[in-house]
């Protein structure tokens, strides 16, 4: 039996299967398993493990997550293809998801078929993966450039095939989110379908897409941890999951603290950086630098953060540089332990400046007590 709950918004975490199809990435085995650890310790409701046909360690893998005895469901990935759903069972999957192509461009260039035939490999697929498990999801790959009226056609059969829900996948990320409102709402009203939305990030709009196909009823997420994913990625699963809570108040109780350490952890052992102004856990995410800015985030933080850097595993930085204020430099001093008059932080502050400007990056702080070393002490 799955472990989904019937009701509320379920994230969906593929970096298992769609992260590591980013462009030269490759989990080891011991990584795969520490990350499946960590995605379920932090609320992830569901992990797409990988892709069982493909046998050797990545079967052997997913077998190991399997018996984890994690909350977590555990998906297989599959296409439409009886050797790949038996791959799915040997590895003691709770649910499978089954993906093939809708779009004409790829039914005729990639598949080189039609759609009848493309139903017909959907359906049966389907209907053996039904005898062998309860939850099974159909992938609409490429379904963003589909005809909305085949799309419906391709989900009323998966339903009545034993589809739990069919995947609204923007493959290439084409779409825009007041679009993505208006496809997915009208796919759910007319297939009488659970969706769940999976979106790439190829024009910035993954995250956007994902709330978008939310609002429009969708109550399954796709995402990966850093937005890891083939060629742009994917929906990030921090931002998701934080944009929800703050944005549209759906707090889905994920242990948010931890999501640095998830995100370091995947970026090692992706060997893909994770960027300082990456959203919501990028190190610059709390850093204030600007005089005006910061002199505001000191007397109350919430005039420039719109969430605790705390609840993601942050801490708040005021950073010196060439755009720092007084308030900053004093503030910084009462670091140290030690107050400074308004007159001193002026004139450090000219310093400061100067300094950064020559070094073109804002100061370390044993910089900044130099400076006031040299200013204000002088040799007994």
């Amino acid at each position: 039996m799955t472990k989904l709950k019937e009701n509320g918004l379920i994230i969906v975490d593929t970096t298992l299967r769609d992260g590591e199809q980013t462009a030269g990435v490759v989990f080891s085995n011991q990584e795969k398993i520490r990350i499946a650890r960590m995605l379920d310790e932090v609320g992830v409701q569901q992990i797409e493990a990988g892709i069982p046909v493909m046998g050797g360690d990545e079967l052997e893998a997913i077998k190991t997550i399997c018996k984890l005895g994690l909350k977590a469901s555990i998906m297989g990935w599959n296409r439409p293809v009886i050797k790949d759903i038996e791959a799915s069972v040997a590895c003691g999957c709770d649910s499978v998801a089954i993906s093939i192509s809708t779009s004409d461009i790829h039914i005729k260039h990639k598949l080189n078929t039609t759609r009848g035939a493309v139903l017909d490999m959907m359906v049966k697929a389907t209907e053996y993966a039904k005898e062998n498990f309860d939850y099974i999801s159909v992938n609409a790959e490429d379904a963003s450039r589909a005809d909305m009226n085949y799309l419906v056609e391709f989900a009323t059969e998966a339903r009545k095939a034993g589809a739990s829900r069919v995947r609204y996948c923007d493959t290439i990320g084409i779409l825009e989110p007041f679009t993505t409102y208006e496809r997915v709402k009208t796919l759910i009203e007319r297939a009488e379908v659970e969706v769940e939305m999976h979106t790439h990030n190829d024009f910035g709009m993954a995250t956007a897409n994902a709330l978008a196909g939310v609002r429009a009823g969708a109550r399954f997420v796709g995402v990966t941890v850093n937005g890891l994913g083939e060629r742009a990625g994917n929906a990030a699963m921090e931002e998701v999951v934080m944009a929800l809570k703050h944005i549209e108040n759906n707090d889905l109780d994920f242990d948010t603290k931890r999501f640095v350490e998830l995100s370091e952890y995947v970026s090692r052992a992706s060997g893909r950086l994770l960027p300082p102004w990456k959203a919501i856990v990028g190190s610059n995410m709390f850093a204030h630098e600007s005089g005006i800015h910061a002199d505001a985030t000191l007397k109350n933080p919430n005039t420039y953060e719109v969430f605790r850097p705390e609840e993601v595993g942050l801490e708040r930085q005021i950073v010196i540089g060439k755009h720092s204020g007084t308030a900053s430099i004093k503030s910084k001093f009462r670091e140290y332990g030690r107050e400074i008059t308004d007159e001193q932080a002026k004139e450090i502050l000219k310093h400061v400046r100067a300094l950064a400007i020559d070094t073109k990056r804002s100061l370390f702080d044993k910089e900044i007590i130099y400076i006031y070393a040299d200013l204000y002490e002088t040799d007994s």
